[in-house]
């Protein structure tokens, strides 16, 4: 039972990565490293995690806008 558990954990956060892509293009805003945590999905029942990764000053300061 929990292979198939953990194929759904990650196809949700694949899933999740593509709705915060999206979003995140929509505000004019590219997170490059934006994806899943290899690590993460390197455990036996993976769990991952998403890694948003470094970005500039600039994209930093848009991200915060945004959220404002």
């Amino acid at each position: 039972m929990e292979a198939p558990h953990s194929a759904l954990c990650v196809g949700e956060a694949e899933d999740t990565v593509k709705e915060l892509r999206a979003a995140l293009a929509e505000a004019g805003i590219t997170l490059p490293s934006l994806g899943l945590d290899p690590v993460s999905l390197a455990r036996e029942a993976p769990c991952p995690l998403i890694e948003l990764g470094r970005c500039s000053v600039e994209t930093a300061q848009r991200l915060a806008a945004a959220l404002r």
